[in-house]
């Protein structure tokens, strides 16, 4: 997934940043951006919520990085 990388890089992060802050070994990250694992949809929300974008933007469904505005429902 290098839209992953190339949001992370535009912040000047490293993985292992990134990979602290979702509490995993960067290893394990580093699979998610080169596509040998699907992320889990926590991890892709997490994720988006970090880089205050949509999961879309992340998932390559729009090139738009600015995120949808919030629900007014509460998740659990």
């Amino acid at each position: 997934m290098n839209r992953l990388k190339e949001i992370r890089e535009d912040k000047d992060l490293t993985q292992k940043e990134i990979a602290n802050y979702l509490k995993m070994d960067q290893s394990n990250y580093s699979k998610y951006e080169l596509e040998k694992i699907n992320i889990p949809l926590d991890i892709i929300k997490k994720l988006a919520d970090f880089y205050d974008t949509s999961i879309d933007y992340l998932l390559y469904r729009t090139d738009n990085r600015v995120p949808y505005t919030k629900s007014i429902i509460k998740e659990d």
